[in-house]
Protein backbone atom coordinates (compact mmCIF):
# COMPACT_ATOMS: atom_id res chain seq x y z
CA UNK A 1 0.00 0.00 0.00
CA UNK A 2 1.07 3.59 -0.63
CA UNK A 3 0.76 5.86 2.41
CA UNK A 4 -0.52 9.42 2.40
CA UNK A 5 2.94 10.90 3.02
CA UNK A 6 4.33 8.99 0.05
CA UNK A 7 1.53 10.32 -2.17
CA UNK A 8 2.04 13.91 -0.96
CA UNK A 9 5.81 13.83 -1.59
CA UNK A 10 5.37 12.18 -4.98
CA UNK A 11 2.80 14.81 -6.00
CA UNK A 12 5.19 17.56 -4.88
CA UNK A 13 8.06 16.10 -6.93
CA UNK A 14 5.77 15.81 -9.97
CA UNK A 15 5.69 19.64 -10.07
CA UNK A 16 9.31 20.68 -10.80
CA UNK A 17 10.55 24.02 -9.52
CA UNK A 18 11.39 26.86 -11.89
CA UNK A 19 15.10 26.09 -11.71
CA UNK A 20 14.30 22.50 -12.80
CA UNK A 21 12.90 23.54 -16.19
CA UNK A 22 14.90 20.89 -18.07
CA UNK A 23 13.36 18.20 -15.89
CA UNK A 24 9.92 19.55 -16.71
CA UNK A 25 10.68 19.31 -20.43
CA UNK A 26 11.77 15.68 -20.06
CA UNK A 27 8.54 14.88 -18.18
CA UNK A 28 6.46 16.54 -20.90
CA UNK A 29 8.27 14.56 -23.60
CA UNK A 30 7.76 11.33 -21.64
CA UNK A 31 4.05 12.04 -21.20
CA UNK A 32 3.58 13.10 -24.84
CA UNK A 33 5.56 10.17 -26.21
CA UNK A 34 3.58 7.53 -24.31
CA UNK A 35 0.24 9.22 -25.03
CA UNK A 36 1.02 9.47 -28.76
CA UNK A 37 2.29 5.89 -28.87
CA UNK A 38 -0.87 4.54 -27.23
CA UNK A 39 -3.16 6.72 -29.37
CA UNK A 40 -1.44 5.77 -32.63
CA UNK A 41 -1.49 2.08 -31.71
CA UNK A 42 -5.23 2.18 -31.00
CA UNK A 43 -5.93 4.13 -34.21
CA UNK A 44 -3.86 1.78 -36.37
CA UNK A 45 -5.34 -1.34 -34.78
CA UNK A 46 -8.87 0.06 -35.13
CA UNK A 47 -8.38 0.93 -38.80
CA UNK A 48 -6.82 -2.44 -39.63
CA UNK A 49 -9.54 -4.33 -37.75
CA UNK A 50 -12.19 -2.23 -39.47
CA UNK A 51 -10.53 -2.77 -42.82
CA UNK A 52 -10.49 -6.53 -42.31
CA UNK A 53 -14.08 -6.69 -41.00
CA UNK A 54 -15.41 -4.47 -43.77
CA UNK A 55 -13.69 -6.50 -46.46
CA UNK A 56 -14.97 -9.77 -45.00
CA UNK A 57 -18.53 -8.41 -44.82
CA UNK A 58 -18.35 -7.16 -48.40
CA UNK A 59 -16.79 -10.36 -49.69
CA UNK A 60 -19.29 -12.55 -47.84
CA UNK A 61 -22.18 -10.43 -49.05
CA UNK A 62 -20.99 -10.44 -52.64
CA UNK A 63 -19.40 -13.87 -53.07
CA UNK A 64 -20.65 -17.36 -52.26
CA UNK A 65 -19.26 -18.93 -49.12
CA UNK A 66 -18.56 -22.25 -50.83
CA UNK A 67 -18.30 -23.02 -54.56
CA UNK A 68 -18.58 -26.48 -56.05
CA UNK A 69 -17.10 -26.84 -59.54
CA UNK A 70 -17.44 -29.81 -61.88
CA UNK A 71 -14.32 -31.94 -62.07
CA UNK A 72 -14.88 -35.40 -63.44
CA UNK A 73 -18.64 -35.02 -63.90
CA UNK A 74 -21.19 -32.23 -64.02
CA UNK A 75 -23.46 -30.99 -61.22
CA UNK A 76 -27.23 -31.33 -61.52
CA UNK A 77 -30.29 -30.63 -59.39
CA UNK A 78 -30.28 -34.18 -58.03
CA UNK A 79 -26.96 -33.43 -56.35
CA UNK A 80 -28.74 -30.96 -54.10
CA UNK A 81 -30.21 -33.94 -52.24
CA UNK A 82 -26.71 -34.63 -50.89
CA UNK A 83 -26.93 -31.38 -48.93
CA UNK A 84 -30.10 -32.42 -47.08
CA UNK A 85 -28.17 -33.24 -43.91
CA UNK A 86 -26.73 -29.69 -43.90
CA UNK A 87 -30.03 -27.84 -44.35
CA UNK A 88 -29.71 -26.17 -40.94
CA UNK A 89 -26.31 -24.73 -41.88
CA UNK A 90 -27.11 -23.66 -45.47
CA UNK A 91 -29.14 -20.54 -46.15
CA UNK A 92 -29.43 -20.94 -49.93
CA UNK A 93 -27.89 -22.49 -53.04
CA UNK A 94 -27.84 -21.45 -56.68
CA UNK A 95 -26.47 -22.66 -60.00
CA UNK A 96 -24.28 -20.03 -61.60
CA UNK A 97 -21.67 -19.34 -64.24
CA UNK A 98 -18.65 -17.04 -64.11
CA UNK A 99 -16.63 -16.03 -67.14
CA UNK A 100 -14.63 -13.24 -68.69
CA UNK A 101 -15.73 -10.87 -71.40
CA UNK A 102 -15.06 -7.52 -73.03
CA UNK A 103 -17.62 -4.75 -72.53
CA UNK A 104 -17.77 -2.20 -75.33
CA UNK A 105 -19.59 1.11 -75.19
CA UNK A 106 -19.57 3.84 -77.82
CA UNK A 107 -16.55 5.49 -76.24
CA UNK A 108 -14.58 2.88 -74.29
CA UNK A 109 -13.79 -0.82 -74.00
CA UNK A 110 -12.79 -2.79 -70.90
CA UNK A 111 -12.48 -6.36 -69.67
CA UNK A 112 -15.04 -7.56 -67.13
CA UNK A 113 -15.91 -10.57 -65.02
CA UNK A 114 -19.35 -11.85 -66.02
CA UNK A 115 -21.50 -13.52 -63.37
CA UNK A 116 -24.77 -15.11 -64.37
CA UNK A 117 -27.79 -15.70 -62.16
CA UNK A 118 -31.47 -16.33 -62.60
CA UNK A 119 -33.76 -13.41 -61.75
CA UNK A 120 -34.84 -15.12 -58.52
CA UNK A 121 -31.28 -15.83 -57.38
CA UNK A 122 -29.88 -12.34 -57.93
CA UNK A 123 -32.63 -10.91 -55.70
CA UNK A 124 -31.20 -13.03 -52.89
CA UNK A 125 -27.82 -11.26 -52.96
CA UNK A 126 -28.40 -8.60 -50.30
CA UNK A 127 -25.30 -6.57 -51.15
CA UNK A 128 -26.54 -6.11 -54.72
CA UNK A 129 -30.23 -5.73 -53.90
CA UNK A 130 -29.56 -3.07 -51.26
CA UNK A 131 -26.82 -1.42 -53.33
CA UNK A 132 -28.87 -0.50 -56.41
CA UNK A 133 -28.35 3.23 -57.00
CA UNK A 134 -29.97 3.53 -60.41
CA UNK A 135 -32.55 1.38 -62.19
CA UNK A 136 -34.09 -1.71 -60.63
CA UNK A 137 -33.46 -5.43 -60.35
CA UNK A 138 -37.05 -5.89 -61.50
CA UNK A 139 -35.75 -5.06 -64.98
CA UNK A 140 -33.16 -7.83 -64.77
CA UNK A 141 -34.26 -10.02 -67.68
CA UNK A 142 -33.02 -11.38 -71.00
CA UNK A 143 -30.62 -9.08 -72.90
CA UNK A 144 -30.02 -6.82 -69.90
CA UNK A 145 -27.06 -6.46 -67.55
CA UNK A 146 -26.43 -4.89 -64.15
CA UNK A 147 -23.11 -3.04 -63.78
CA UNK A 148 -21.15 -1.47 -60.92
CA UNK A 149 -20.94 2.24 -60.18
CA UNK A 150 -17.21 2.54 -60.96
CA UNK A 151 -17.69 0.76 -64.29
CA UNK A 152 -20.59 3.02 -65.23
CA UNK A 153 -18.45 6.08 -64.51
CA UNK A 154 -15.39 4.86 -66.41
CA UNK A 155 -17.45 3.87 -69.48
CA UNK A 156 -19.87 6.81 -69.12
CA UNK A 157 -22.89 4.49 -69.01
CA UNK A 158 -26.38 5.07 -67.62
CA UNK A 159 -29.47 2.93 -67.21
CA UNK A 160 -31.02 2.37 -70.63
CA UNK A 161 -27.73 2.64 -72.55
CA UNK A 162 -26.88 -0.07 -75.06
CA UNK A 163 -23.55 -1.92 -74.93
CA UNK A 164 -21.88 -4.83 -76.69
CA UNK A 165 -20.45 -7.73 -74.73
CA UNK A 166 -17.85 -10.00 -76.33
CA UNK A 167 -17.24 -13.44 -74.85
CA UNK A 168 -14.31 -15.84 -74.97
CA UNK A 169 -16.31 -18.29 -77.12
CA UNK A 170 -15.74 -18.34 -80.88
CA UNK A 171 -18.11 -18.50 -83.83
CA UNK A 172 -16.85 -20.33 -86.90
CA UNK A 173 -17.33 -18.38 -90.13
CA UNK A 174 -15.97 -18.66 -93.69
CA UNK A 175 -13.52 -15.92 -92.68
CA UNK A 176 -12.26 -17.75 -89.62
CA UNK A 177 -13.21 -17.85 -85.95
CA UNK A 178 -14.85 -14.72 -84.55
CA UNK A 179 -15.65 -14.09 -80.88
CA UNK A 180 -19.32 -14.23 -79.97
CA UNK A 181 -20.92 -10.95 -78.98
CA UNK A 182 -24.39 -9.69 -78.15
CA UNK A 183 -26.08 -6.36 -77.43
CA UNK A 184 -27.39 -5.61 -73.95
CA UNK A 185 -29.24 -2.81 -72.20
CA UNK A 186 -28.00 -1.54 -68.85
CA UNK A 187 -30.94 -2.28 -66.51
CA UNK A 188 -29.40 -1.17 -63.20
CA UNK A 189 -26.26 0.22 -61.55
CA UNK A 190 -25.13 -1.10 -58.15
CA UNK A 191 -22.62 0.01 -55.56
CA UNK A 192 -21.15 -2.55 -53.16
CA UNK A 193 -18.69 -0.20 -51.47
CA UNK A 194 -15.84 -2.30 -52.90
CA UNK A 195 -14.35 -0.26 -55.74
CA UNK A 196 -12.60 -3.31 -57.21
CA UNK A 197 -15.89 -5.20 -57.62
CA UNK A 198 -17.83 -2.17 -58.81
CA UNK A 199 -15.23 -1.64 -61.54
CA UNK A 200 -14.85 -5.17 -62.85
CA UNK A 201 -18.01 -7.24 -62.26
CA UNK A 202 -21.26 -7.31 -64.21
CA UNK A 203 -24.35 -9.51 -63.81
CA UNK A 204 -26.34 -11.01 -66.64
CA UNK A 205 -29.32 -13.39 -66.83
CA UNK A 206 -28.53 -17.07 -67.10
CA UNK A 207 -30.27 -17.47 -70.48
CA UNK A 208 -27.91 -14.94 -72.08
CA UNK A 209 -24.85 -16.65 -70.66
CA UNK A 210 -25.99 -19.93 -72.23
CA UNK A 211 -25.95 -18.46 -75.73
CA UNK A 212 -23.07 -15.98 -75.39
CA UNK A 213 -20.62 -18.40 -73.79
CA UNK A 214 -22.05 -21.62 -75.31
CA UNK A 215 -22.29 -23.20 -71.88
CA UNK A 216 -22.13 -26.93 -71.30
CA UNK A 217 -23.11 -28.79 -68.12
CA UNK A 218 -19.44 -28.80 -67.08
CA UNK A 219 -19.45 -24.98 -66.98
CA UNK A 220 -22.18 -24.71 -64.35
CA UNK A 221 -21.10 -24.19 -60.73
CA UNK A 222 -23.05 -24.67 -57.53
CA UNK A 223 -22.80 -21.79 -55.06
CA UNK A 224 -23.60 -22.31 -51.39
CA UNK A 225 -24.32 -19.60 -48.82
CA UNK A 226 -24.06 -20.50 -45.14
CA UNK A 227 -25.95 -19.27 -42.08
CA UNK A 228 -22.67 -19.16 -40.13
CA UNK A 229 -19.74 -18.28 -42.43
CA UNK A 230 -17.31 -18.58 -39.52
CA UNK A 231 -17.83 -22.38 -39.64
CA UNK A 232 -16.43 -22.39 -43.15
CA UNK A 233 -13.61 -24.92 -42.67
CA UNK A 234 -15.76 -27.49 -40.86
CA UNK A 235 -18.61 -27.30 -43.39
CA UNK A 236 -16.27 -27.21 -46.36
CA UNK A 237 -14.72 -30.52 -45.27
CA UNK A 238 -18.15 -32.09 -44.84
CA UNK A 239 -19.29 -30.85 -48.27
CA UNK A 240 -16.05 -32.07 -49.85
CA UNK A 241 -16.85 -35.59 -48.62
CA UNK A 242 -20.33 -35.36 -50.11
CA UNK A 243 -18.98 -34.07 -53.45
CA UNK A 244 -15.81 -36.12 -53.70
CA UNK A 245 -15.95 -36.04 -57.53
CA UNK A 246 -16.04 -32.24 -57.62
CA UNK A 247 -13.72 -29.39 -56.78
CA UNK A 248 -14.83 -27.62 -53.57
CA UNK A 249 -13.34 -24.34 -52.34
CA UNK A 250 -14.44 -21.46 -50.11
CA UNK A 251 -14.16 -17.69 -49.87
CA UNK A 252 -11.42 -18.20 -47.29
CA UNK A 253 -9.36 -20.22 -49.79
CA UNK A 254 -9.71 -17.52 -52.45
CA UNK A 255 -8.58 -14.77 -50.06
CA UNK A 256 -6.17 -16.72 -47.81
CA UNK A 257 -3.01 -14.86 -48.89
CA UNK A 258 -4.73 -11.48 -48.70
CA UNK A 259 -6.06 -11.89 -45.17
CA UNK A 260 -2.82 -13.59 -44.13
CA UNK A 261 -0.92 -10.51 -45.29
CA UNK A 262 -3.33 -8.27 -43.35
CA UNK A 263 -2.73 -10.29 -40.17
CA UNK A 264 1.05 -10.15 -40.55
CA UNK A 265 0.93 -6.42 -41.28
CA UNK A 266 -1.23 -5.80 -38.22
CA UNK A 267 1.16 -7.72 -35.95
CA UNK A 268 4.24 -6.00 -37.40
CA UNK A 269 2.63 -2.58 -37.00
CA UNK A 270 1.84 -3.41 -33.37
CA UNK A 271 5.49 -4.30 -32.70
CA UNK A 272 6.87 -1.24 -34.52
CA UNK A 273 4.51 1.22 -32.88
CA UNK A 274 5.17 -0.28 -29.45
CA UNK A 275 8.73 0.99 -29.89
CA UNK A 276 7.33 4.53 -29.63
CA UNK A 277 6.14 3.73 -26.10
CA UNK A 278 9.49 2.09 -25.24
CA UNK A 279 11.41 5.16 -26.44
CA UNK A 280 9.12 7.39 -24.37
CA UNK A 281 9.72 5.11 -21.38
CA UNK A 282 13.45 5.81 -21.65
CA UNK A 283 12.57 9.46 -21.12
CA UNK A 284 10.93 8.45 -17.85
CA UNK A 285 14.15 6.70 -16.80
CA UNK A 286 16.17 9.79 -17.71
CA UNK A 287 13.75 12.14 -15.96
CA UNK A 288 13.61 10.10 -12.77
CA UNK A 289 17.41 9.67 -12.71
CA UNK A 290 17.89 13.43 -12.99
CA UNK A 291 15.18 13.95 -10.35
CA UNK A 292 16.99 11.58 -7.98
CA UNK A 293 20.23 13.54 -8.47
CA UNK A 294 18.46 16.84 -7.90
CA UNK A 295 16.68 15.55 -4.79
CA UNK A 296 19.69 13.85 -3.20
CA UNK A 297 19.69 16.20 -0.23
CA UNK A 298 15.94 15.94 0.29
CA UNK A 299 16.07 12.16 0.05
CA UNK A 300 18.79 12.12 2.71
CA UNK A 301 16.70 14.34 4.99
CA UNK A 302 13.66 12.09 4.51
CA UNK A 303 15.78 9.06 5.42
CA UNK A 304 17.06 10.72 8.58
CA UNK A 305 13.47 11.58 9.52
CA UNK A 306 12.63 7.89 9.48
CA UNK A 307 11.34 7.33 5.93
CA UNK A 308 12.35 3.80 4.95
CA UNK A 309 14.19 2.78 1.79
CA UNK A 310 11.02 1.06 0.65
CA UNK A 311 9.02 4.27 1.00
CA UNK A 312 11.62 6.26 -0.96
CA UNK A 313 11.50 3.68 -3.74
CA UNK A 314 7.68 3.83 -3.74
CA UNK A 315 7.73 7.64 -3.97
CA UNK A 316 9.86 7.68 -7.12
CA UNK A 317 8.05 4.67 -8.53
CA UNK A 318 4.76 6.52 -8.01
CA UNK A 319 6.12 9.58 -9.86
CA UNK A 320 7.13 7.57 -12.95
CA UNK A 321 4.08 5.35 -12.93
CA UNK A 322 1.75 8.36 -12.55
CA UNK A 323 3.27 9.88 -15.71
CA UNK A 324 2.78 6.58 -17.57
CA UNK A 325 -0.76 6.05 -16.24
CA UNK A 326 -1.96 9.56 -17.09
CA UNK A 327 -0.29 9.35 -20.51
CA UNK A 328 -1.92 5.98 -21.17
CA UNK A 329 -5.38 7.27 -20.21
CA UNK A 330 -4.86 10.34 -22.42
CA UNK A 331 -3.64 8.17 -25.29
CA UNK A 332 -6.61 5.81 -25.00
CA UNK A 333 -9.05 8.74 -24.97
CA UNK A 334 -7.45 10.42 -28.00
CA UNK A 335 -7.13 7.11 -29.86
CA UNK A 336 -10.75 6.08 -29.30
CA UNK A 337 -12.11 9.51 -30.26
CA UNK A 338 -9.91 9.67 -33.37
CA UNK A 339 -10.90 6.13 -34.38
CA UNK A 340 -14.61 6.89 -33.87
CA UNK A 341 -14.54 10.04 -36.01
CA UNK A 342 -11.82 8.94 -38.43
CA UNK A 343 -13.98 9.22 -41.57
CA UNK A 344 -15.05 12.76 -40.67
CA UNK A 345 -11.41 13.67 -39.96
CA UNK A 346 -10.35 12.19 -43.31
CA UNK A 347 -12.98 14.23 -45.16
CA UNK A 348 -11.93 17.39 -43.29
CA UNK A 349 -8.23 16.91 -44.09
CA UNK A 350 -9.05 16.10 -47.72
CA UNK A 351 -11.11 19.27 -48.11
CA UNK A 352 -8.54 21.51 -46.39
CA UNK A 353 -5.37 20.23 -48.07
CA UNK A 354 -6.98 18.88 -51.27
CA UNK A 355 -5.24 15.50 -50.98
CA UNK A 356 -6.61 11.97 -51.20
CA UNK A 357 -5.87 10.06 -48.02
CA UNK A 358 -7.79 6.91 -48.90
CA UNK A 359 -7.96 6.23 -52.69
CA UNK A 360 -10.81 3.81 -53.45
CA UNK A 361 -8.99 2.12 -56.33
CA UNK A 362 -6.11 1.14 -54.03
CA UNK A 363 -7.91 0.16 -50.83
CA UNK A 364 -11.08 -1.24 -52.47
CA UNK A 365 -13.38 0.55 -49.99
CA UNK A 366 -15.31 3.78 -50.52
CA UNK A 367 -14.68 5.10 -46.98
CA UNK A 368 -12.08 4.60 -44.28
CA UNK A 369 -13.24 1.81 -41.94
CA UNK A 370 -12.65 1.67 -38.21
CA UNK A 371 -13.60 -0.90 -35.60
CA UNK A 372 -12.88 -0.12 -31.96
CA UNK A 373 -12.00 -3.38 -30.26
CA UNK A 374 -12.03 -3.33 -26.45
CA UNK A 375 -9.65 -6.27 -26.20
CA UNK A 376 -7.03 -4.44 -28.28
CA UNK A 377 -7.44 -1.31 -26.17
CA UNK A 378 -6.86 -3.42 -23.06
CA UNK A 379 -3.76 -5.06 -24.62
CA UNK A 380 -2.28 -1.70 -25.68
CA UNK A 381 -2.98 -0.18 -22.25
CA UNK A 382 -1.49 -3.21 -20.50
CA UNK A 383 1.72 -3.09 -22.53
CA UNK A 384 2.01 0.67 -21.99
CA UNK A 385 1.67 0.31 -18.22
CA UNK A 386 3.98 -2.72 -18.20
CA UNK A 387 6.71 -0.79 -20.03
CA UNK A 388 6.22 2.14 -17.66
CA UNK A 389 6.44 -0.22 -14.68
CA UNK A 390 9.81 -1.61 -15.75
CA UNK A 391 11.07 1.85 -16.71
CA UNK A 392 10.50 3.18 -13.16
CA UNK A 393 12.11 0.28 -11.28
CA UNK A 394 15.78 1.18 -11.84
CA UNK A 395 15.66 4.89 -10.85
CA UNK A 396 13.37 4.06 -7.89
CA UNK A 397 15.83 1.49 -6.54
CA UNK A 398 18.69 3.94 -7.14
CA UNK A 399 16.90 6.52 -4.99
CA UNK A 400 16.32 3.95 -2.22
CA UNK A 401 20.03 2.96 -2.17
CA UNK A 402 21.23 6.51 -1.40
CA UNK A 403 23.22 6.66 1.84
CA UNK A 404 21.85 9.67 3.81
CA UNK A 405 25.19 10.20 5.65
CA UNK A 406 27.22 10.43 2.42
CA UNK A 407 24.51 12.49 0.74
CA UNK A 408 24.47 15.12 3.53
CA UNK A 409 28.26 15.07 3.89
CA UNK A 410 28.81 16.54 0.46
CA UNK A 411 25.91 19.06 0.56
Amino acid sequence: MISKIERVIAYRYLKPKKKEGFLKIISIFSFTGIALGVAILIIVMSVMNGFRTELINKILGFNPHIIIKPYSKNINKNDLNKLAELNDDISRTSFTFSGQGILMSQQNTTGVLVRSYTKDDIHKIDLIKKGIIDGSLKSFKKNTISIGKELSISLNLMVGDEVNLMSTSNLQTPFGNLPLQEKFLVSSVFSTGLAEFDQNVIFMPFENANSLFELSDMDINLEIFLNSPEKIELLKNRIQKLFSDHYVYSWADLNKSFFGALKVERNVMFIILTLIIIVAAFNIISGLTILVKNKTREIAILRTLGISKKSVAKIFFLIGFAIGLLATITGVTVGVLFSYYIEEIRILITSIFNIRLFPEEIYFLSQMPSEINLSYIFIVSFFSLLITFFATIFPSLSAAKLDPIKALKYE
